[in-house]
């Protein structure tokens, strides 16, 4: 509180920006770049925001269906009944450091529900100046839904034609004599029956939302959301010895034995903000959040053939080794406060916006022992059955996390066209972890400073030139194994990665396009490769760099009763400088295709008002399914349909949607990660069937 004490006084005509939310809006900021005031179009990074209206159309339910509106996103590792991995611009993002809700961080090593989101956020690039330490390829920020101006009641039915059946409902409204007080009620509940054999759940939501209008310049908000989902995963297929497999079909379980049980995430996760307009050029605010997730993580879990030697693959004649793995009672809670002081300054002619931000977070992470036990011998075509090995006699490592990061940005506007970004974020680390049988302790500190300035140029009403570089960080300890590594457990020089992007923006509420040029270095270091090829004894380093390099383009077009839009990107990626494995030297990373297109079109018909057609195209080209790049999944394109109508029923309005996903049934793998040690090969869905129904009351 310290800010409003120094700045108690405050002008009569100061107030907040009215805490106002209508359903289906368009969100033209971001808060996810750090300069939440400033309309995306004017700001010289790149991000894509994903809009309620567009999750509902869309039918998204997880993380992993955002890809379809971000050529610079894909998948990794995107498994059902698991949690979501998402790459951007060629790096796979860290689900427990690249992830914010309501701007404060989370652990995404969860099941996160979409039915209660605004919208969703993702910055493309490093991002050192919004998070503390996050690998460089973006950030992904969940905005919840807030208490809306005018009352909303929906109600939401959809139905697969595998049987899967969704029921939602949305209120929201403010009351009181001065409508002082609003609310916003989500509520979720899905039957999940995916067309994967054997892979039935459920899950459920509830969320509350609300606000307090407390004076013309003070807003109280809270939300908190609780969550629950329990569905059988499974691993991915992979290669057959040296042999990439045809694309198999998509409805096989590999994960079909009599004793799986089913994974279940829990979380409650929420929020309190308090905002406070001191006079009409400077505003304070201070949040809390807190999240707690609990997790049975559980898996007949593919990996490897020992009959062949081979360990990140499955066996020449499809067969595989089977593990029981079960991880019971997994708790993970994060909690994080902020404050934030945002203002203008003009010093003669120059406007500054400024803000300055203090973020304190802490993470405590606690593992019982899990079962990672041999199994038996399966196949890829799931008919052999093994004995269960259900013993939990693997440790596991408790973590402990406290982080502080000190922030301040300035726009320094000099004239009504050139504007000079600056900005900068210091955070120190006190990381520690002990085996949950108390063995093997480790910790260490560190503190890390990421500068990022960019320039950028109003060419004209609605065009705007720019140029950016950045750098983020990342922190990384050496494993704790004396059997291998020479510096067991000792903490290496922050990993620093660097950014440039240049990129030219325009466009108004008709068309509006965007062109950017990346480049980001990342350091490697040689831990995957020392475990990887058994290299002992280890000295664990630096070895070498990432370099990324790609164009992006994107636009979108309204005229009339067409809806046009898309984006793609064009990438080079090479490892570079390594000294232990110099083959892999100019080769392309796996799992990252050479090139991305969505595209996205729809037509009103005139002829039957209420009546939209829609398609989305998806392809993506050939990556790496091996380092050396000895192996490569083809290119595939995939085509969606919809069919939406909004008219009344007896005075309610209603809206039906009728979707056909992959319309051409295309059996292709979809992406091919190398997770955990191993190659895995993920297919694409087959042809699926979606019918929903949305009743505004």
């Amino acid at each position: 509180m310290f800010f409003a004490a120094a700045c108690s006084a405050h002008a009569q005509q100061a107030a907040l920006p009215e805490v106002v939310v209508n359903e289906g809006a368009t969100a033209p900021q971001a808060d996810v770049s750090g300069f939440g005031d400033v309309p995306l179009r004017e700001l010289p990074l790149s991000a894509t925001v994903i809009d309620s209206k567009q999750l509902i159309g869309s039918g998204a339910r997880r993380l992993a269906d955002l890809t379809q509106f971000d050529s610079s996103v894909t998948d990794a590792y995107n498994s059902a009944g698991y949690w979501d991995y998402l790459t951007v611009r060629g790096f796979v993002l860290d689900n427990r450091f690249n992830y914010r809700r309501e701007g404060l961080p989370i652990s995404a090593e969860t099941s996160i529900p979409l039915d209660n989101k605004e919208r969703v956020e993702i910055l493309r690039g490093t991002s050192g100046i919004q998070a503390g330490t996050s690998a460089p390829g973006g950030l992904v920020n969940y905005v919840v839904k807030r208490p809306t101006e005018r009352d909303l009641r929906t109600v939401r039915i959809e139905t697969t034609s595998r049987g899967s059946v969704l029921g939602a409902l949305d209120l929201g409204g403010r009351f009181g004599e001065n409508r002082q007080f609003g609310y916003r009620l989500n509520i979720a509940s899905e039957n999940l029956k995916p067309l994967t054999h054997n892979l039935d759940g459920n899950r459920n939501m509830f969320s509350l939302a609300a606000d307090w209008r407390i004076t013309r310049d003070s807003v109280l908000e809270f939300e908190v959301e609780q969550s629950r989902k329990t569905q059988p995963s499974q691993n991915g297929y992979s290669l057959l010895g040296g042999v990439l497999p045809a694309p198999v079909d998509p409805r096989i379980n590999l994960n079909n034995q009599p004793w799986s049980q089913p994974s279940v995430f829990k979380a409650l996760t929420g929020t309190v903000r308090f905002s406070q307009a001191l006079n009409a050029d400077w505003r304070w605010s201070a949040q809390i959040g807190q999240q707690r997730l609990k997790t049975d993580d559980r898996l007949a879990y593919a990996f490897g053939c020992g009959a062949e030697g081979n360990y990140d693959r499955y066996c020449s004649d499809g067969t595989f080794d089977v593990y029981d793995f079960r991880s019971e009672n997994e708790r993970r809670t994060q909690t994080a406060g902020s404050l934030n002081l945002k203002g203008n300054v003009m010093t003669g002619s120059v406007r500054h916006e400024l803000g300055f931000g203090l973020l304190q977070s802490r993470v405590r992470n606690r593992f019982q022992d899990q079962a990672y036990n041999y199994a038996g011998t399966g196949n890829i075509w799931a008919t052999a059955m093994v004995p269960p090995s259900p013993d939990a006699i693997t440790p596991q490592t408790n973590r402990d996390e406290r982080s502080t990061e000190l922030s301040v940005q300035d726009a320094i506007r000099w004239n009504d066209r050139f504007t000079i970004w600056l900005g900068a974020r210091h955070t120190r680390l006190d990381r520690s972890s002990i085996g949950n049988d108390g063995s093997d302790p480790t910790g260490y500190k560190q503190g890390v400073t990421t500068p990022w300035i960019a320039a950028s140029y109003a060419i004209q009403a609605g065009l705007l030139a720019y140029a950016s570089w950045g750098k983020g960080v990342e922190s990384q300890i050496v494993p704790n194994r004396g059997d291998q590594y020479d510096n067991a457990g000792q903490a290496l020089p922050a990993l620093k990665s660097r950014q440039w992007e240049l990129g030219i923006k325009g466009g108004n509420d008709a068309f509006n396009w965007q062109l950017a040029w990346f480049d980001i270095s990342r350091p490697m270091t040689n831990l995957d490769a020392c475990n990887r090829l058994g290299i002992t004894p280890c000295e664990a380093k630096y070895d070498g760099r990432a370099v990324h390099r790609g164009l992006e383009a994107g636009a979108q077009w309204t005229q009339g009763p067409w809806r046009i839009g898309g984006s793609m990107t064009l990438m080079d990626a090479k490892r570079r400088g390594s000294i232990v494995e110099p083959a892999s030297n100019g080769q392309w990373p796996t799992n990252v295709p050479k090139q991305v297109l969505r595209a996205q079109a729809a037509y009103r018909v005139p002829s039957v008002p209420g009546l939209e057609v829609a398609g989305q195209l998806s392809h993506e080209g050939r990556r790496n399914v091996l380092a050396d790049g000895s192996i490569t999944l083809p290119s595939w394109t995939r085509v969606d349909a919809v069919l939406r109508y909004d008219t009344k029923l007896r005075g309610v309005n209603t809206s039906w949607t009728l979707a056909v996903d992959n319309l051409f049934d295309r059996r292709y793998w979809k992406e091919s990660p190398y997770q955990f040690g191993h190659v895995y090969l993920f297919p694409g869905a087959p042809r699926t069937l979606r019918l929903g129904l949305s009743i505004a009351l």
